[in-house]
């Protein structure tokens, strides 16, 4: 499995909003194409910062599940100008689980 470790700082104040959007409509349409999520988890040292992880079969099953979200109509027409206006940040490591030991 291949696993994107995410790291999102919302501007202050925003991460409530951001994570019941995140939550309701993100992560289903993640889940829809086939991506496991994990999280999100809350900074408690940071509340504008959360944690998740996106994980997909393999590397080449990657850019074609992301391009399936990140060109589809919810992310283009609605979450796309809602979601990224809140954001200061984010950052992505990409890693892989060699045994496949992550079982969501």
């Amino acid at each position: 499995m291949i696993i994107e470790m995410r790291t999102y700082n919302t501007k202050p104040g925003r991460r409530s909003q951001f994570l019941e959007i995140f939550r309701s409509k993100s992560v289903p349409a993640h889940t829809e194409i086939g991506m496991k999520i994990l999280g999100p988890f809350l900074s408690v040292e940071d509340p504008d910062t959360f944690f998740w992880m996106r994980g997909f079969p393999d590397i080449p099953s990657r850019e074609p599940m992301k391009t399936k979200f990140y060109e589809g109509e919810l992310w283009k027409r609605e979450l796309e100008n809602v979601l990224l206006p809140m954001l200061e940040k984010y950052e992505v490591v990409v890693v892989e689980d060699p045994e496949d030991l992550v079982r969501w």
